[in-house]
């Protein structure tokens, strides 16, 4: 008998026996002379079986760091031990696995069809943007000029003293740029598109990577390369930039909520937060369970800034030139952060059924090739049934893998629902249903299995948006003085809703005592008119403050 089983939980160990947790099916002892059922302690026969013994393996969730003890450390090993990402040779960049490359695309699967549902449509820019472009915007250059990584020359060659160096005679006439943001190069080309206001609007994505020299990184959350998209759209009036501004904020919004069961607080940045270039910046925010904000998306009303700086004009239906109106927004895969910081526990990944690549996880368990062909049969069956109401389902057949090894790997990747089926269940018509929310495991009938499994999916997703929600309000507090406000901020963390009174000097200086920041100015509740804790001064109303990430 292996020496671990004296670590299990509620488990004896007996010469000649096997261990098996209290709650495992019975079919997991496979090959044992002698089954010993474990329940505080006690023991009980159950089954007399041909061969020797067998080991049951250590929970994948032992190699998680709790929350408790270090979130951050906590973080990286859930994406460890889910197969999301890995670390890459280059400094600063992230190797997305297929289990987190499965996920983004269905992020990815959900906002398309929504964008195209506002119509838009998609399209795609060059990842090389010529240095002078970003000198037009003077704000935009400011903005990401510490950022940028620069292409100088065109090839390499092989040096007999230096090895291998950039061929000198291969030197470009302009540098380049690789992609932080695409405004730029998109207004360039726009410029040469818009001649008059029948050419409008344009309502056109891009799904792209892009480049943002970061000094600090963290999987998911900021790496030197990411995936994302970026909306740009040009109008011929103000308020229809206003308009598509504040309805791609709402797609953001219902897709956080409906999709990755995350509740969001919607709003508009200060000055100091507002994206470089941008007239006014309007964004979402997130909770997470550390107390800290995330930044789920932004969406930009630029005005005419990029316009100018690339003379895209228009002639409008009085026959005069003007320029054009624009916007620009976008979210990354930094939404695979958010959603593990707000729904994942010790035990690993947590996903909302319908952003799971996997919705259902099906486990055959059989001992003899008689019982693996009646198993697999009726596996098979129910696969079919699932799959006829549009549910992912994957049978796991996969040999050399015991089933309680499978269970512990669908429970660290956060498959919603596992569900099991041995020769006793296709005897009996029934199924082993396992919640990955709650961990509630009940026993199901066969029949009606697709309604049921419709109904436990829509209830995990609708059971983690209010869990999510309920933390957040949880954890939002309203203070009336600067001490309560530090106060809270190391004590609660959170979201902590204070009067500002809307200067520049007032947010600065409680950002450097603090290292909060005013996560939005909200769009609905703002105006209660009151003053300011900090300075003294007016404040129109609350704004929203947190540390975030």
């Amino acid at each position: 008998m292996k020496s671990e089983a004296n670590t299990l939980p509620n488990c004896v160990l007996l010469p000649e026996a096997v261990y098996i947790p209290a709650n495992c099916p019975v079919e997991w002892a496979v090959s044992v002379q002698f089954v010993v059922c474990c329940t505080h302690g006690r023991t009980s026969p159950v089954a007399t079986l041909s061969a020797t013994r067998i080991s049951i393996p250590a929970s994948m969730a032992d190699k998680i760091t709790s929350r408790e003890n270090d979130y951050s450390q906590w973080y990286l090993d859930v994406i460890k031990s889910a197969k999301l990402a890995d670390y890459s040779p280059v400094r600063g960049c992230m190797i997305i696995r297929p289990n987190g490359y499965a996920l983004w695309e269905n992020m990815k699967e959900a906002l398309d069809g929504m964008f195209k549902e506002t119509g838009h449509q998609n399209a795609y820019f060059p990842i090389f943007i010529p240095q002078s472009f970003l000198a037009r915007e003077a704000d935009h250059v400011e903005g990401f000029a510490k950022e940028c990584a620069v292409i100088t020359h065109s090839r390499l060659k092989v040096d007999e003293e230096e090895g291998l160096i950039a061929d000198p005679a291969s030197e470009l006439e302009e540098n380049l740029i690789v992609r932080p943001t695409s405004e730029t190069i998109i207004w360039d080309t726009y410029s040469r598109w818009i001649q008059s206001w029948r050419d409008l609007p344009i309502l056109i994505n891009q799904w792209a990577n892009v480049v943002r020299w970061e000094m600090r990184t963290r999987l998911f959350l900021r790496t030197m390369e990411f995936l994302w998209q970026e909306g740009h759209t040009a109008h011929a009036t103000e308020q229809e930039a206003i308009d598509e501004t504040l309805t791609i904020l709402d797609v953001y919004a219902k897709f956080a909520e409906e999709y990755m069961a995350v509740p969001v607080l919607k709003g508009v940045k200060t000055a100091s937060e507002r994206f470089a270039g941008a007239v006014e910046t309007y964004c979402i925010e997130a909770l997470m369970q550390d107390g800290k904000a995330l930044q789920a998306g932004t969406s930009h009303f630029l005005g005419q800034n990029f316009a100018k700086a690339f003379d895209c004009q228009f002639q409008n239906k009085n026959n005069e030139l003007e320029y054009v109106w624009a916007t620009s927004w976008g979210v990354s895969t930094r939404l695979i952060g958010a959603l593990i910081m707000v729904h994942s526990d010790d035990a690993g990944l947590i996903l909302p059924p319908r952003l799971a690549p996997v919705q259902v996880g099906l486990v055959p368990i059989y001992r003899s090739d008689e019982d693996r062909e009646n198993v697999l049969a009726a596996a098979r069956e129910i696969e079919q049934e699932l799959k006829a109401v549009g549910i992912r389902i994957h049978i796991d057949d996969r040999d050399g893998f015991r089933p309680g090894w499978k269970f512990a790997e669908y429970e660290v990747q956060g498959v919603p629902v596992r569900l099991a089926i041995g020769p006793r269940d296709v005897q009996n018509g029934t199924v082993e249903v396992a919640r990955r929310d709650s961990g509630e495991k009940t026993s199901a009938p066969r029949e009606g299995l697709a309604d049921r499994m419709t109904e436990i999916l829509e209830s995990v997703q609708q059971g983690l948006f209010e869990k999510a929600l309920a933390h957040r309000e949880a954890n939002t507090t309203t203070v009336e003085s600067y001490d309560e406000f530090k106060q809270v901020l190391e004590e609660k963390g959170g979201f902590i809703r204070m009067h500002w009174d809307g200067t520049e000097e007032t947010e600065k200086r409680i950002k450097d005592e603090t290292k909060a920041t005013i996560r939005l100015i909200p769009m609905e509740g703002y105006e209660e008119a009151g003053v300011d804790p900090v300075s003294g001064n007016p404040s129109k109303g609350y704004v929203v403050f947190a540390r975030a990430y």
